[in-house]
C-alpha cells in the first residue's frame, strides 16, 4: 500500500469508526454462528483497503471499521478453482498438487480431506450456502442449498450462442462472452443484421438453458444472480431470527462480481464518469525487468507446456488498447468503469446480507468472514487479468467482524486464504482434525485468532510471509515447474521455474517498479526470503 492510499484509508476508516458502536463486550458462545461472503476477483478496490480513490464501497468500508482488517491477505493462487479448493480444504496448492483447472487434483483433495463445511457439520452446525463458493458446486456438502443458477450471468446472445458484448470494440470483443465483454444492463445487445443467429436475440440468463434474462428498464427487469444470493441469504437470517433453535449455523454466500462478464445495473455505471476516472498509476516500461512473459527454462521446447496461458494477461492488455485506437487510456478507462461498477454493486449485495444480520438476534454471535479468492490487475505492467506474481493480483480484502473485536483493527502480517480454515475452526472449537483417511493432507495454515485482538501478538505461530503460487492450464506437478511469489510485510520475492528471480523493497517502491534481485545490497535479503520460501514448501 502507497503513502496516498495509506492516507486515504485511514481517513475513511477514521471517519467510519466514529459512527460504529462500540466493541460489545459479551463474549461469543462456544461454537458461534459463522457468516463466510465470498467476493470473486475483488482485489483491493474498496475504500477501507485503498486500492483506487473513486471505489464506492460503504458497506465493506463499515464492516472493516467495526471489525479486523487484514491489509496484507494474499491469495494462495491466482485462479479461482484451486484457490477456493485451498480455502476450503486449508490445503496448501503445493500440497495438493492442485495448481489449476485439473480436475484429477481436486477430486482427490475432496475424497481425502475434509471441507470446512464438513468440518462445521460435523459439529452440529447447520451448513447452509449459495452462489459461487467452490468453483464447481457440490450440493452434498450443504445442508440446504439456496439459488441454482448460472452465476455468471446474463450474457449477450446471438440467437444461437453467448458472445461478446457487441458494443465492446474489436478485437477485445472476440475474447468471448465473458472475459471479453462489459455494459450497463440497460445496453441491451444489438446485433447487426449477418450477426444474428436465431431468435431471443438479447440478454441472456444462459443460452445453453434457453433461459431469457427480462430487461424492459432499471426497474422493470429480472435480478441478477448476485441479487438473488443477497436476497436469499437475508430472508434466511430473518427466518431463522424468529424461530426457537439454538442450533449453531455456517452459511456461505458466494457473490460472481467483479468477475467478468463486467455487467450491472446502469446506475452503478454512471457513479463512475468516465471523463472523471482515475487510473492507475503505471509506469512506462514497468515489465522489462520482469520475467512472467518468459516464465520457462531457457531450453523449453514445443513438448513443454508449463505455462501456455500465462500470457493471457498481457494479451487482453494489447488488445484492450487497440481496441481503443491504440489509446491505452481509453481503454483502461472503459474497463475500469465497468469493473468499479460491478464493485460497487457487489457491495451493496454485503450491504443486504448485512443489514439482516445486524437487524437480528446472531449480531451478538456471528462472525463474518469477508474476502476475495484472488486480486486483478488493472494494466499495471502492460497486464489486465488476474493470476500474475504481483501485488494487485495477489493481494485480497480481507475483514473478519466479530463480536468483541476493537472496531478498526488493522493486521499487518500477511496472511493468506489457506489460514481462514484453520483460524474458523480455532475460534469456533472444532478440533484441527481435517482429513478423511491417513491419505488426506494435514492444514497448510495458521489461526490467525491471536491476531484479531492483539495485532502484534507473539502467538501468531505461521510463517513471515504469505505464499502464492501461479497457476497453470496444463498441469505439471513437480514443484520445479511453479511460479511462486511470496509476500512480507517488507518485500515481494519470487521465483520461477528457470530460476529467474525478482525482488521488490515494497517499503520503497509499493508499486513494485523496481526489480532489486541482483542489487548486491540486497542479497542477504534475498537469500532469506528463499529460505523462507523453501521452509513452506518442503517443512510441511
Amino acid at each position: 500500500m502507497n503513502l496516498f492510499q495509506r492516507c486515504f484509508s485511514i481517513i475513511i476508516l477514521a471517519l467510519l469508526i466514529v459512527t460504529c458502536k462500540q466493541a460489545d463486550t459479551v463474549s461469543l458462545t462456544k461454537h458461534p454462528n459463522v457468516i463466510l461472503i465470498m467476493c470473486d476477483d475483488l482485489n483491493d478496490y474498496q475504500g477501507a483497503f485503498g486500492g483506487h480513490p473513486q471505489a464506492h464501497t460503504p458497506n465493506i468500508d463499515k464492516l472493516a471499521a467495526s471489525g479486523v482488517r487484514f491489509i496484507n491477505a494474499q491469495t494462495n493462487i491466482g485462479l479461482c478453482n484451486p484457490s477456493r479448493n485451498s480455502l476450503f480444504t486449508g490445503v496448501y496448492p503445493h500440497q495438493s498438487r492442485n495448481f489449476g483447472l485439473d480436475t484429477k487434483s481436486t477430486k482427490q483433495l475432496f475424497k481425502n480431506n475434509k471441507t470446512i463445511m464438513e468440518q462445521f457439520s460435523e459439529k452440529g452446525y447447520y451448513v447452509m450456502g449459495s452462489g459461487k463458493l467452490l468453483h464447481s458446486n457440490q450440493k452434498h456438502l450443504w445442508d440446504e442449498w439456496g439459488v441454482q443458477i448460472n452465476n455468471y450471468g446474463p450474457f449477450a446472445y446471438d440467437g444461437e450462442k453467448q458472445v461478446g458484448h457487441p458494443s465492446v470494440p474489436q478485437p477485445f470483443r472476440s475474447i468471448g462472452d465473458i472475459d471479453g465483454s462489459y455494459a450497463p444492463l440497460s445496453d441491451i445487445p444489438k446485433f447487426k443484421d449477418d450477426e444474428v443467429k436465431g431468435e431471443n436475440v438479447g440478454w441472456t440468463y444462459s443460452g445453453k438453458d434457453g433461459k431469457v434474462f427480462n430487461y424492459i428498464d432499471e426497474t422493470n427487469r429480472d435480478l441478477l444472480p448476485d441479487e438473488l444470493h443477497a436476497q436469499w441469504a437475508a430472508k434466511r437470517i430473518k427466518e431463522m431470527d424468529v424461530q426457537e433453535n439454538d442450533q449453531p449455523f455456517f452459511m456461505g454466500i458466494g457473490f460472481v462480481r467483479p468477475h467478468t462478464p463486467l455487467y450491472a445495473p446502469k446506475r452503478f455505471f454512471d457513479m463512475f464518469p468516465i471523463e472523471e476516472l482515475k487510473l492507475p498509476v503505471i509506469k512506462e516500461g514497468d515489465a522489462d525487468d520482469t520475467y512472467y512473459k518468459c516464465n520457462y527454462p531457457v531450453e523449453r521446447t514445443k513438448d513443454d507446456k508449463w505455462y501456455t496461458n500465462t500470457s493471457k494477461g498481457q494479451v487482453y492488455s494489447k488488445m484492450l488498447t487497440q481496441s481503443y485506437g491504440n489509446n491505452e487510456e481509453e481503454g483502461l478507462k472503459h474497463f475500469l468503469q465497468a469493473y468499479l461498477a460491478c464493485v460497487a454493486f457487489v457491495d451493496e449485495q454485503v450491504g443486504v446480507v448485512l443489514d439482516a444480520l445486524n437487524d437480528s438476534q446472531f449480531a451478538k454471535n456471528t462472525i463474518v468472514v469477508l474476502t476475495s479468492d484472488h486480486g486483478w490487475q488493472m494494466g499495471q505492467k502492460q497486464y489486465l487479468f488476474k493470476n500474475s506474481p504481483w501485488e494487485n493480483s495477489t493481494r485480497i480484502p480481507l475483514v473478519v467482524n466479530m463480536p468483541g473485536v476493537k472496531p478498526g483493527t488493522l493486521v499487518e502480517q500477511p496472511v493468506s486464504l489457506v489460514d481462514i480454515y484453520p483460524s474458523l475452526i480455532d475460534i469456533c472449537n472444532l478440533g484441527n482434525h481435517n482429513r478423511k483417511n491417513e491419505e488426506g493432507l494435514p492444514l497448510g495454515g495458521y489461526s490467525f485468532k491471536a491476531l484479531l485482538n492483539d495485532p502484534t501478538s507473539d502467538d501468531w505461530n505461521g510463517p513471515k510471509g504469505a505464499l502464492t503460487a501461479i497457476a497453470t492450464d496444463v498441469v505439471d506437478y513437480n514443484i520445479e515447474a511453479q511460479t511462486f511469489t511470496y509476500r512480507t510485510q517488507e518485500f515481494r520475492y519470487i521465483t520461477y521455474p528457470d530460476g529467474s528471480e525478482e525482488l521488490y523493497d515494497l517499503n520503497n517502491d509499493p508499486f513494485e517498479w523496481h526489480n532489486l534481485a541482483n542489487d548486491p545490497a540486497y542479497a542477504p535479503s534475498l537469500s532469506e526470503l528463499k529460505k523462507q520460501v523453501n521452509e513452506i514448501i518442503n517443512g510441511r
